[in-house]
């Protein structure tokens, strides 16, 4: 799980997620190259299982080379994917009655030896190095990108009137590069300000006053989550956005002739002769005190940026609802298919397999598929299965699918999501994460009821991991979503889900050891589609369709929408 302008955020996840417990053994216990925790003998004893299993071996083989959007690895995937939907009993529900829907896409790489970033003031210029001090972010839509300007702070670049805030009081960005730090102020309620902490609202915060170039400097508490030298080494991979009819790049501004992250290290040299040193602003930001000022002289900006199109694919089943009446609206059910392939050899493995992340996702979701194609009655809506591409590119096919839902599904009203459920120690519960948010969250209590499971809140929900997968795209777009994630009650006494998943997040979240020999739980998965299953239809033959709760953040933000 992960999206480009979520990268570092999802980092920072990763870290925080791992640094809850104050108790030295956990410390020890789950600290980077820490041997597993203890881990239960894997029994996979059921049919559901056992098909599961079969099925997550099978993604995360190493003939699929990590699956990565755009990759013979991952078309291999797909193909599989759609087999176990035709043999399931769903119809296609892709372009021309195929199971495939294309996403098409742009690609590109930033290249830091071409880079520069200079300030000019006071008759002198700095030139920060690439690499070391700064690292260019990819452009979309030019291969040379070159801007020259006064440059203004803008704090944390958000404009918040319902709470009190605005980072752009009293200055001027018409025509300027904007500085801007990450994050959102501590104060924020956790809703918020993960909406305001995303790299996309910022960006389009400062496109719509007028910037022509972003320069992104990191704190040191950003490093703290996110080493730069982890960036430096991330900065090879290439990132992602959709394209339109026109091959425009989608959500990736023109009028941004440039831009660019800089380290904590070298952030003094961008606010060099200016009103406050970095420390100064570091610590305002740590208060959320931060004001905008304009900074003296010009920033110099220039990047290179090797640019190409590819398309990927979603594969999309559906069952069709029984009743005429509801059939035109649909429940979707996502979980997505790629991973990030190939890359830096860990005890000479380099191929990164992602079975947690998210083959055991997928396979989960063609067992609920396969469990509600083959019942004699099926929900009165339609019910479509996603296994999607491109969330680690930043949840690009989710949002695909959520602007152009095929004819089969009707209107899109609701969506479940799967993404790396952690099920690597048994457990006795289920986790459905942003499902208070909506009516969703009475149709969850009562499916694991039926199922005989109970229902945790989320575990960490500082992090808000509600806005970090594939659910957000369909959030944003106006449609109630919920993500379902692994439990953290322990079915006994000997094996700790929550320390089991600490481990797997500072050891193999996005490394080599994500891979098919981790304890997983099958019988625990098989449960979990046991839930998707009894979810399905109670949503699926409520008389009426999911609903934002009133007043909910993210149904007042985006419910207005009209759902799709």
């Amino acid at each position: 799980m992960s999206r480009p302008l979520l990268t570092v955020a999802c980092a920072l996840w990763l870290v925080a997620c791992g640094g809850r417990d104050s108790d030295a053994a956990v410390q020890a216990q789950t600290a980077p190259g820490a041997p597993m925790p203890p881990a239960a003998v894997v029994v996979n004893e059921t049919p559901a299982g056992q098909r599961i299993e079969a099925d997550v071996r099978v993604l995360a083989d190493d003939a699929m080379a990590g699956r990565e959007t755009g990759t013979p690895g991952f078309d291999s995937a797909a193909e599989h994917v759609a087999l176990r939907f035709a043999e399931s009993g769903l119809q296609p529900a892709g372009d021309d009655g195929s199971w495939f829907q294309r996403v098409p896409l742009v690609r590109a790489v930033a290249d830091p030896a071409a880079a520069t970033l200079s300030v000019s003031r006071n008759g002198r210029t700095i030139a920060l190095r690439p690499n070391d001090q700064f690292l260019p972010m990819p452009d979309f839509n030019a291969v040379e990108g070159e801007v020259t300007a006064p440059a203004v702070f803008v704090g944390q670049a958000i404009h918040a009137p319902e709470l009190g805030h605005d980072d752009f009081s009293g200055v001027e960005l018409q025509g300027r590069i904007a500085v801007v730090f990450g994050g959102a102020p501590r104060g924020f309620e956790p809703n918020p300000q993960a909406h305001y902490a995303s790299l996309r609202t910022k960006t389009d915060a400062v496109v719509a006053r007028g910037a022509v170039g972003l320069v992104l400097v990191n704190t040191v508490d950003d490093e703290a989550g996110m080493p730069w030298a982890r960036s430096v080494a991330q900065a090879e991979r290439p990132a992602m956005r959709l394209r339109d009819a026109d091959d425009r790049p989608v959500d990736a501004p023109a009028q941004l002739r440039a831009s660019a992250r800089v380290a904590a290290t070298a952030a003094d040299l961008v606010f060099a002769d200016g009103p406050r040193s970095a420390a100064q602003l570091f610590e305002a930001a740590r208060a959320g005190t931060l004001k905008p000022f304009a900074l003296p002289g010009t920033l110099t900006l220039r990047t290179r940026s090797r640019i190409d199109t590819l398309e990927s694919r979603n594969v999309l089943g559906v069952l069709p609802g029984r009743d005429a009446a509801r059939a035109g609206e649909s429940l979707v059910h996502t979980a997505h298919l790629d991973h990030i392939g190939t890359g830096t050899p860990v005890d000479g493995d380099a191929i990164y397999n992602g079975a947690l992340d998210n083959a055991l996702g997928v396979a989960i979701l063609i067992e609920a598929a396969r469990t509600l194609a083959e019942s004699d009655t099926a929900p009165a809506r339609s019910t479509v299965f996603a296994a999607l591409t491109a969330e680690e590119q930043g949840l690009l096919g989710a949002e695909w699918l959520a602007r152009h839902p095929p004819a089969k599904a009707g209107r899109l009203v609701a969506n479940l999501n799967i993404d790396m459920p952690i099920l690597t120690a048994p457990t006795r519960d289920i986790v459905a994460i942003g499902s208070e948010h909506s009516t969703l969250s009475a149709a969850v209590t009562q499916a694991a009821g039926e199922v005989g499971v109970e229902v945790s809140p989320d575990p960490f929900p500082e992090e808000v991991a509600f806005v970090r997968s594939d659910q957000y795209a369909f959030v944003r777009a106006g449609i109630p979503a919920l993500y379902l994630d692994a439990g953290v009650a322990p079915a006994n006494d000997d094996q700790k889900p929550k320390i089991a998943a600490t481990w797997f997040l500072r050891n193999c979240y996005h490394q080599p050891c994500d891979q098919v020999d981790l304890p997983i739980q099958y019988g625990d998965a098989a449960r979990m589609a046991q839930v998707v299953v009894a979810l399905t239809r109670i949503v699926g033959d409520a008389d009426a369709p999911p609903r934002w709760n009133d007043g909910d953040f993210f149904g007042t933000r985006f419910g207005s929408r009209p759902a799709r």
